[in-house]
Formats: C-alpha cells, sequence, structure tokens
C-alpha cells in the first residue's frame, strides 16, 4: 500500500488525517514542520504528501520547493485554510499537485490522496 507524509503543526489536524489514511489502508508518515517534513521525505520518499501551508521553522510552500529539488516527481498536495487562495495558487504554480481546504472533509483528503499515490 502507498506511503503518505501528514505534515502539519496542529498535532490534532495530523493525527486525525493520519487515522483517516491508516483507516483507508495506507502506511503514514508524520511531520511537524516543514524541515522535518523535508529531512523525512529524504529519508522515505513517500508516495505523496500532505502539506500544511502554515507552520513554524519552514513554511509548507518552502517544503514544497525544496522537496520538488530533491525529486522533481514528488506528488504533493496542498492542505490550507480558508483564506489563502494566493497562496494555493503559487504552490500549484510551483509544482503542487492538489489541495485541501481545512477543515477537512474526509472524502476530499481520500480523493485527494488517491490521485497522488496513483
Amino acid at each position: 500500500m502507498a506511503t503518505i507524509m501528514v505534515v502539519d503543526d496542529a498535532i490534532f489536524m495530523r493525527k486525525k488525517c493520519s487515522q483517516l489514511l491508516t483507516q483507508n489502508g495506507y502506511n503514514v508518515i508524520e511531520a511537524a514542520n516543514g524541515r522535518e517534513a523535508v529531512n523525512k521525505y529524504k529519508e522515505s520518499k513517500p508516495d505523496g504528501v500532505l502539506l500544511d501551508i502554515t507552520m513554524p521553522d519552514m513554511d509548507g510552500l518552502q517544503a514544497l520547493k525544496e522537496m520538488l529539488a530533491i525529486d522533481p516527481a514528488a506528488r504533493v498536495a496542498m492542505c490550507t485554510a480558508m483564506g489563502q487562495q494566493t497562496i494555493v495558487i503559487e504552490a500549484l504554480k510551483a509544482g503542487a499537485k492538489d489541495f485541501v481546504v481545512k477543515p477537512f472533509d474526509a472524502d476530499r483528503v481520500i480523493n485527494a490522496v488517491k490521485r497522488l499515490a496513483g
């Protein structure tokens, strides 16, 4: 089964999303910020990444760019709160494959992950 990395500084959101993915048969790796996500991406090369935009240490946009520098085929969906459309557009232009709006709709998350994981 595909491995998905869930990146969010809010532990509640990270755990909620991880639980949903695990229940749907995915292996899950978690990261609490962009820097940790980039390091874990190098180590494990997951099949897809759900990447929060707003985080301390390194934001999602910078983490996306670093992941794509490591692996131009990286499959990343940005996780965004309402009102972050400008950043989402920038992320899509930079190479993100999709986006999911918080609070998460379970079906939307699963559909995004299915697209990421192929």
